[in-house]
């Protein structure tokens, strides 16, 4: 009878407990919302100007993500729908230019993000909003069932900290300061290539714009690399927002069904996303380009099983590190295939994939296995006697330091990565501005005397247009 009280008591004690707790998470969450005067916040405009970075486009793993300049940024954001629209005037902030896109901004570049409430992307805003609105961070806060708050001190000052589970199943943790401002907010969110990674952003030099204060610094940063910020200069509180999708494209993630072309004996063109292509060895398959995800990787891999029944899929080869050409392949270490790549990158995979990926287990967090590489420093080539891969270094490209160029020497085809990346219409003329990028591709496959008849963009056409040599060379100003 002891033991059963005691134990009564007990749950009643942490029940009380728990009753006490959000309670006072309650309480913080008011106390908070009022000092940011956001009790009747419904939209909010607020413009300014700072620097934004191209997440996972280093020019080698050693470098922080490339900057650009943001000259203007102006974001709406309707906090009920969840709704966003974003414009900004953005510079390129390197120079020369390293890393980043696969064509140098020239000049300005105007841009716009839409994001409406009926937009595919909307399930994911509200996350976002979480991370770059003290308002967002605090709905998502009163929202949560297991919110709690404890005192800590962080470099000799006291804060209030506010934590619940995201919708990721993570952590998420507010500072508020004695002002009841919020000073930080911290997380963890999955990257498909470097794992379960931090991801916080700051709040400084708060201002009041007609009762509601908003901060005139924000700085976020993933991965311990920065990715936007921002000095805000001016803020409309419950503007006009009429935020609407205007057509916006679905998200880059969602991929069309694997299909696949003959380039020649045994060798196959597999489109439905990135372009990558499937070789028939004597005895295994190698495919050329890992690129986007696990499940462009499981397409491509199963569009190549149909091609080339009944052997293994040995080599897999990676043009260069950047996430959208790397993030698929801890799918193919998890079949035990063997990572071909610049010799620059093989530290630097076999660094992050030992990271754990608990947010969002991928293949190779549930099929644990070692990555096994083979890696090039000038040029490999790749043969049994009947097939031949030509790898080689492209050489003094800006765009990354460890790229690999493909060469197919009977099929006389170059597949190529952010090299050039051709227009939806075929050149007919050499452009005013000719890109960097374009002329680099050209010069190394002159001076590797490669005879390319038509090159295969891992960024191919939309409508998956034939791209031939002489394409390159009008746009270098080459052409006969």
């Amino acid at each position: 009878m002891i033991g059963k009280w005691m134990v009564a008591a007990a749950l009643l004690a942490v029940s009380a407990w728990a009753a006490a707790t959000q309670q006072d998470a309650k309480s913080v969450i008011g106390n908070a919302t009022a000092a940011l005067g956001s009790e009747n916040l419904k939209t909010i405009e607020f413009s300014g100007s700072g620097y934004d970075y191209a997440i996972g486009q280093s020019a080698n793993p050693s470098l922080p993500w490339p900057k650009f300049i943001d000259k203007t940024y102006t974001r709406v954001v309707d906090l009920d729908a969840p709704a966003s629209r974003m414009q900004r005037v953005r510079m390129q902030g390197e120079n020369p230019p390293r890393g980043g896109g696969f064509q140098p901004l020239v000049g300005e570049q105007t841009q716009t993000q839409v994001v409406a409430a009926s937009s595919p992307q909307a399930a994911s805003l509200r996350d976002e909003l979480m991370m770059t609105l003290p308002y967002s961070f605090l709905r998502s806060a009163a929202a949560a069932s297991d919110a709690t708050v404890k005192s800590q001190t962080m470099g000799g000052k006291k804060y209030t900290v506010l934590s619940f589970t995201g919708s990721n199943k993570a952590a998420v943790r507010g500072y508020i300061n004695s002002d009841n401002l919020i000073e930080k907010v911290e997380t963890k969110i999955d990257n498909n290539v470097l794992g379960d990674i931090p991801f916080e952003t700051a709040f400084s030099d708060y201002k009041d714009f007609g009762g509601v204060k908003f901060p005139l610094h924000i700085v976020q940063k993933q991965g311990g690399y920065p990715v936007l910020d921002l000095t805000v200069t001016d803020v409309k509180a419950n503007a006009p927002a009429n935020i609407t999708d205007a057509g916006a494209p679905a998200p880059a993630a969602v991929q069309a069904a694997a299909s696949s072309e003959k380039l020649g004996d045994g060798v196959y063109l597999i489109l439905g996303g990135y372009a990558a292509l499937a070789v028939d060895f004597k005895d295994y398959i190698v495919i050329v380009e890992g690129g986007q995800s696990d499940e462009r990787s499981e397409a491509v891999m199963a569009e190549a099983r149909k091609l080339i029944p009944n052997k293994p899929i040995k080599y897999v080869v990676n043009t260069h590190q950047h996430f959208d050409h790397a993030g698929g392949l801890r799918a193919y270490v998890a079949e035990g295939a063997i990572v071909v790549t610049q010799q620059i990158n093989k530290p630097y995979y076999e660094k992050v994939w030992a990271n754990p990926h608990t947010i969002a287990p991928d293949k190779l967090a549930r099929n644990p296995k070692k990555p096994k590489f083979e890696t090039v420093d000038d040029k490999k080539i790749m043969t049994d006697g009947n097939q031949v891969i030509e790898l080689y270094h492209q050489r003094n490209f800006g765009h990354n330091d460890g790229m690999l160029i493909v060469y197919l020497p009977k099929e006389k085809v170059l597949l190529e990565a952010d090299g050039f990346t051709p227009p939806a219409q075929p050149f007919t003329r050499t452009p005013a501005v000719i890109n960097p990028f374009h002329v680099n591709l050209e010069d190394n496959i002159e001076r590797l005397h490669l005879d390319v008849q038509r090159i295969i963009p891992v960024h191919y056409p939309a409508d998956n247009r034939k791209v031939a040599m002489s394409e390159l060379l009008m746009a270098v100003g080459k052409s006969n």
